[in-house]
């Protein structure tokens, strides 16, 4: 539990012991911790929040509302750190602490995450840019998967930012619970599809996610799935387009060549009104597709986890949308089999395999249709050329109409019970170090 003690005017002191680090909603180990916070440290975020349809109806969103709306006509100014409890630490990244943390007057059961940026450091390790690309992109997004920015503020030099919390974990420690540390299809076909929406709204936005993995993919009270650290991610410009049936390749071709995508009717400026008033969708065969894919986005940052970059990245060459692609085929490999396709002893070899070694899977012949499916897809998505990879000229419009997503209605996804619901449990007081180890890097 955290203790707050007045040091001198305006300044904070947090302690905490027995605090827990996983990876924004899991148990860990830390020992005593000790923060020191400056006030006042706040700005207003009372419209951003009214612009969130799709948390209207959650209890802890409305909560933090009330919140907002109370701080801001009563005392001029938004949430500071002295309107939340801390209860302990949950995760610990590259760029941040993570504290879950509840509502001073408020129901201690609407709990939050807290992620909190130490400034100096990052200036030290030069990675303010990374904090700053996350908070620019959380204050975008608006999506069931996505997580949602509740409040931010200044404390010293400490930058905090307020979130949605997830108590399920997340899909890297679920799957070490599983049979032979791995999902069945069908849980696999759920968790992938689910990914796959949210990835489709970041395209669209022109947000390239870069650090897709188990780890980063977190699950909800209910069960169902939110992407979480955007501090890798690119931002670019998405081209909008609406195509005809015609110039759709049917599933089996482009998972083995590639799509060709034809000159589109752009809708500049539409994309993100379209996207709000629910009208996007990948229809059926006999109806127009709507697309908004990043594929003019390009960079050389060597960004990722090793087990989880693509080619491109690998052997030091640019990059653009297609590594999101190339990411989510490692993803789904990995959900199904246990593994990762091109793990290696050391990094460096992990890297060549990437680079030079064939794919394979764990048997010679698949055990159901939908397993062969699921390799078809796989390969598709692991295609070494980015240009003929699956996803990487219409993104999310393609991978959906793959026969391994057959008879899935991902308009309606939301509505399906997930594969497992997580069983609400009392937090733990005691270390509990089964914390996997990030490797996400970064080099420019």
């Amino acid at each position: 539990m955290f203790e707050f003690n007045r040091r001198s005017e305006g300044e904070l002191s947090l302690e905490t012991r027995n605090s827990s680090q996983s990876s924004m909603s899991g148990e860990s180990c830390s020992s005593f911790t000790r923060l020191s916070f400056e006030l006042p440290m706040s700005q207003p975020s009372l419209e951003n929040l009214a612009l969130k349809p799709h948390r209207s109806s959650d209890v802890a969103y409305s909560a933090i509302y009330s919140a907002i709306r109370s701080a801001t006509f009563g005392r001029k100014t938004g949430l500071t750190l002295r309107d939340f409890r801390l209860h302990r630490r949950i995760g610990a990244g590259d760029i941040g602490t993570v504290y879950l943390c509840s509502l001073v007057n408020g129901d201690e059961k609407c709990c939050y995450a807290m992620k909190v940026v130490d400034k100096e450091a990052l200036e030290l390790k030069k990675k303010v840019q990374r904090a700053e690309m996350e908070r620019k992109i959380l204050k975008m997004l608006d999506h069931p998967f996505l997580p949602t920015l509740y409040a931010e503020f200044e404390a010293s030099h400490f930058s905090c930012i307020v979130m949605e919390y997830c108590s399920g974990g997340d899909l890297h420690s679920l799957r070490h619970r599983q049979p032979h540390k791995r999902f069945s299809l069908g849980s696999a076909r759920f968790y992938a599809a689910e990914v796959l929406v949210a990835l489709e709204y970041l395209h669209m936005l022109g947000i390239i996610y870069r650090d897709l993995k188990p780890e980063n993919v977190l699950v909800r009270s209910d069960g169902h799935i939110m992407l979480s650290d955007f501090d890798l991610s690119l931002c670019s410009d998405a081209i909008a387009a609406v195509e005809s049936p015609s110039s759709s390749p049917d599933a089996a071709s482009v998972a083995k060549h590639g799509s060709t995508r034809p000159h589109p009717t752009r809708l500049w400026g539409l994309l993100h009104r379209v996207f709000r008033s629910k009208k996007i969708q990948t229809v059926s065969s006999n109806r127009l597709f709507f697309v908004a894919e990043p594929t003019t986005a390009r960079s050389c940052s060597f960004v990722g986890t090793h087990e989880y970059v693509s080619p491109e990245v690998a052997s030091g060459g640019s990059h653009g949308n297609a590594v999101d692609w190339w990411s989510f085929g490692i993803f789904l490999y990995e959900l199904i089999y246990g593994r990762t396709p091109f793990a290696a002893p050391s990094k460096e070899a992990t890297l060549r395999h990437i680079v030079k070694k064939p794919l394979t899977f764990p048997t010679q012949s698949p055990d159901s249709m939908l397993e062969h499916h699921a390799r078809d897809l796989i390969s598709g998505l692991l295609n070494k050329e980015p240009n003929s990879r699956l996803g990487s000229k219409r993104g999310a419009a393609d991978v959906k109409t793959h026969p391994f997503f057959k008879g899935l209605n991902f308009a309606l996804i939301r509505s399906l019970r997930p594969p497992m619901i997580p069983v609400l449990r009392r937090a733990k007081t005691t270390p509990a170090c089964h914390h996997k180890e990030s490797t996400a890097f970064d080099y420019f």
